[in-house]
């Protein structure tokens, strides 16, 4: 018979586990040089886009929304897009090209010199985070990846890369969340 409530508290310690470990680690450092990079960038009136696939496509709309709409206090709008919830858009991409291609083409239509993109992938390894990677950078983007402990495997693609140090899925996914909360809030201090 299955113990529930042990296998709650097992993954809930794993959790604790993954966030001490998190505190400890240089990634604070870095996701205060990304608030500083979002808020110099948005100062100058430059967008952030978001992409992701699956839960990380959910977490990019949900960042997205925060910096459109407010995250703790009320404030002006920030130019904040999630390149994941467009249907029409991501369905004719992938019929009538490929779904690697949904990303990188709407990079290549919207995205500027100078703005963000933030890129989630829990293995780093998906050809359409990749792609759209690869766009921004021919654009003159600043690159961000969001991903697991593993090291992505194109650095010089990326402009600062965020290992969350955990191995299952759900528990880099709930890191990057933890991430991307802080994140919002240190650039919502410094907006108006």
């Amino acid at each position: 018979m299955v113990d529930n409530i042990k296998i709650l508290k097992k993954n809930i310690l794993v959790t604790k586990n993954n966030l001490d470990t998190l505190i400890n680690s240089d990634l604070l450092d870095v996701i205060d040089k990304l608030s500083k990079l979002i808020i110099n960038s948005l100062r100058k009136r430059k967008k952030i886009l978001f992409c992701g696939n699956g839960g990380s496509a959910s977490e990019a709309s949900h960042i997205a929304a925060e910096f459109v709409g407010r995250y703790l206090k009320e404030r002006d709008e920030q130019p904040a897009i999630s390149l994941t919830t467009d249907n029409s858009i991501i369905t004719a991409i992938g019929n009538d090209y490929s779904f690697k291609e949904i990303f990188s083409k709407q990079i290549r239509a919207i995205g500027n010199k100078e703005d963000i993109l933030i890129a989630l992938s829990t293995s780093g390894k998906s050809a359409n985070i990749i792609e759209g990677i690869k766009a921004a950078k021919r654009k003159g983007m600043r690159t961000v990846l969001f991903t697991g402990e593993n090291k992505f495997k194109f650095k010089k693609l990326v402009d600062i890369e965020i290992n969350a140090p955990a191995k299952r899925v759900d528990r880099i996914q709930e890191l990057h969340l933890v991430l991307l909360h802080n994140l919002c809030e240190l650039v919502e201090l410094k907006l108006k």
